[in-house]
């Protein structure tokens, strides 16, 4: 029966192999992938090819790299490929000429129990705003960014010591899970998509830039630890770091926190041979693995054992 699908996958990073993988091992007739164009990285500036397009040369699939959505000969390559159905995972937002051009729809899973957390970055805001749980959805798309009918979902519990990495884990995994159960309700013709709410309070899950990505230590040290942990170990919260009378960005990987009555300014350090402790709110958040300028990532004792703070050191 699932012949009958036919299936054009479309993503690009790591998020999207889990669930194109889990498709692959189920046997469902994938007849095309779309992804990202090849980009240079690292020092040689090589072109480098995403993650879907490695997973999906490897398994023998038809890939599809298209710069531009809307080009005419793009979208006559993809009506060729004659699929009913298209299956959307961490990819960019596509045309109206593209999610409605297959019979059965087109249908996204997201990193969140929409309407929470609509945007780029679910996974992350979901940490940051120290919730107890997440989950993936799948929705059909329509006109506006995740805002579609839903199909269905699936919770997970988030742990209090969560990172992004982790709980990216977890989702890919449900995720993958959640696709192929909402691939089966298609097919069985038992897909009941519903609105979504349009009230209540619901959060964004905006992109994740320079700007919303400083620690403010002017905050309790609950927050600054769920920021933290939900930048690590990308694209990791940052800090200036003032000393020896330079400033220096320094990225925070890991921390701490201790509840304690202290008259210090927010941003304040205080060091020991084996700690770092920086005065926040309502105590200290002692920083456990940090990068400098030029450095790579260590823990706080192997940078301690070699780096001085002078007396008005400070973070802000």
């Amino acid at each position: 029966m699932q012949n009958d699908l036919r299936i054009v996958f479309m993503g690009t990073p790591d998020f999207a192999v889990g669930v194109l993988r889990e498709m692959v091992e189920a046997g469902k007739n994938i007849v095309g992938v779309i992804t990202a164009p090849d980009k240079p990285a690292g020092r040689g500036r090589k072109l480098m090819a995403s993650a879907v397009k490695e997973y999906a040369a490897s398994k023998g699939l038809k890939v599809l790299q298209p710069t531009n959505l809307k080009d005419e000969s793009f979208l006559e390559e993809l009506k060729n490929l004659n699929a009913n159905l298209q299956v959307v995972v961490a990819f960019r937002m596509l045309p109206k000429a593209v999610w409605q051009m297959p019979e059965l729809g087109t249908f996204n899973l997201h990193a969140s129990l929409l309407p929470q957390y609509r945007g780029a970055a679910p996974i992350n805001w979901a940490i940051i705003n120290n919730e107890e749980k997440t989950g993936v959805t799948t929705f059909f798309i329509d006109e506006k960014i995740d805002t579609g009918a839903i199909i269905a979902n699936k919770e997970v519990a988030i742990d209090k010591d969560e990172t992004a990495e982790t709980l990216h884990d977890k989702l890919m995994a449900k995720g993958g899970e959640l696709v192929l159960e909402t691939l089966e309700l298609i097919e069985k013709g038992k897909a009941v998509p519903k609105p979504q709410p349009k009230t209540g309070n619901l959060k964004e899950a905006p992109k994740l830039t320079p700007e919303n990505t400083r620690i403010d230590w002017n905050k309790p040290g609950r927050e600054i630890t769920a920021f933290v942990r939900g930048l690590s170990p990308y694209p990791v919260a940052w800090t200036i770091l003032h000393n020896n009378k330079e400033e220096l960005k320094a990225k925070i990987y890991t921390v701490s926190f201790e509840k304690a009555e202290q008259n210090l300014e927010p941003g304040s350090i205080e060091t020991s041979k084996k700690e770092l402790k920086v005065a926040c709110a309502d105590g200290y958040v002692s920083i456990e693995e940090i990068q400098l300028p030029g450095k790579r990532k260590m823990d706080i004792s192997s940078l301690l054992n070699g780096y001085s703070f002078d007396e008005d050191s400070k973070l802000s």
